[in-house]
């Protein structure tokens, strides 16, 4: 299995920056897909950034030109970097793996994948 653990959440008030951490207990190459996801109390959870093994990230267009997900192979962290954050990006934040090594020519892309294996999360609060 791969073991994530999140860190780097905190209070900001809007227009300010946090960098979250992910830390995996396998390694980096165990999973094709790594992701960020969020969810604000009462929402739906929603994917905010994958991350191809291969290097090739996708954005929630919420988010995009804002935050930028990054792989660090060496250490198996995944991070992700946020800029100009806003109220409307409290949430609680998770990281994910998909847990598969490989994929076919069916691949609908990480942001369309399942994500079998999930952090604890890490809050999130930007203030007005």
């Amino acid at each position: 299995q791969v073991l994530l653990v999140e860190s780097g959440g905190g209070s900001v008030q809007s227009g300010g920056s946090l960098t979250l951490s992910c830390a995996t207990s396998g390694p980096a190459s165990s999973s094709y897909c790594m992701g960020w996801f969020r969810q604000a109390p009462g929402k739906e959870r929603e994917g905010v950034a994958t991350i191809e093994h291969t290097g090739t990230t996708s954005y929630a267009d919420s988010v995009k030109g804002r935050f930028t997900i990054s792989q660090d192979s060496a250490t198996n962290t995944l991070y992700l970097r946020m800029n100009s954050l806003e109220p409307d990006d409290t949430a609680i934040y998770y990281c994910a793996a998909d847990g598969t090594l490989h994929y076919g020519l069916d691949f609908p892309g990480c942001l369309s994948v399942d994500f079998g294996f999930w952090g604890q999360g890490t809050q999130v609060t930007v203030s007005s």
